[in-house]
């Protein structure tokens, strides 16, 4: 049997030590010896003695903040031995490696799948004092380990030495030591009145020292934010002393 198919790129590509791996731009190949964390339905295919085990959202307390922030990541653990192959709607999968001091900063819908000896919570995004159309609450990861990360397209990293500014749709994940903030990107004027506007209504602004990773695509609205329909709220009400 002959086809472009079974060429080269699309085999199985393998590797003497486990852990998190390409197969290719839009699939995750987990080489399991022991147990990952993964989204859960994202299992596309596996081979070998793997037990999968639907954890919500990785303990009572995210579970809660899960609930009443609309944020966090439905999750499985993925045990055994063997190779589990991992996808979120065709979307472009992306691999970061943490070290002991590093946390990243990232929207939950964008997580595909981590090594569980990342830690991560729930928190809220700083100097989010007002409901946008983008969710106040990101997942934080910390610790040491692989983190496989979705995008709708090809992102581009911005380094932040200087203050930059994302349509928080489109920011997918960031340094979690940089300062963030909400601005509104439209100014009132003859326009805004006449019923013209740019369709930013709010940008989300960068500054430290670090990276934010944006992707080529707005998606709709999530966490909290979304849920409320655009109503303004203080970061600093009942919510803001369960997450900071």
């Amino acid at each position: 049997m002959r086809s472009e198919l079974f060429s080269a790129d699309n085999l199985e590509k393998e590797s003497a030590q486990p852990g998190l791996r390409l197969q290719n731009s839009k699939l995750l190949k987990a080489e399991l010896n022991g147990e990952f964390m993964a989204r859960v339905g994202s299992m596309v295919a596996y081979q070998g003695e793997v037990r999968f085990e639907a954890l919500g959202s990785g303990g009572i307390g995210k579970f809660l903040k899960q609930k009443l922030t609309g944020e966090g990541v439905p999750l499985m653990r993925v045990r055994g031995r063997g190779d589990v192959f991992l996808a979120e709607n065709a979307s472009d999968v992306h691999l970061i490696d943490l070290d002991g001091g590093d946390a990243l900063s990232i929207n939950g819908a964008n997580v595909l799948a981590f090594d569980s000896t990342l830690k991560y919570d729930i928190k809220m995004v700083g100097g989010a004092g007002m409901m946008s159309n983008s969710g106040l609450f990101n997942c934080v990861f910390s610790g040491q380990g692989r983190i496989a990360v979705t995008t709708k397209g090809t992102p581009v990293v911005l380094t932040v030495d200087q203050p930059t500014y994302v349509d928080p749709q489109a920011a997918i994940c960031w340094s979690a030591g940089l300062q963030t903030g909400y601005h509104r990107a439209d100014q009132m004027g003859l326009g805004t009145l006449l019923g013209r506007t740019t369709g930013e209504r709010f940008t989300m602004s960068f500054a430290g020292q670090g990276f934010v990773v944006v992707q080529p695509s707005e998606e709709p609205p999530g966490g909290l934010a979304g849920a409320a329909g655009g109503q303004q709220q203080s970061s600093g009400g009942i919510l803001g002393g369960i997450f900071d």
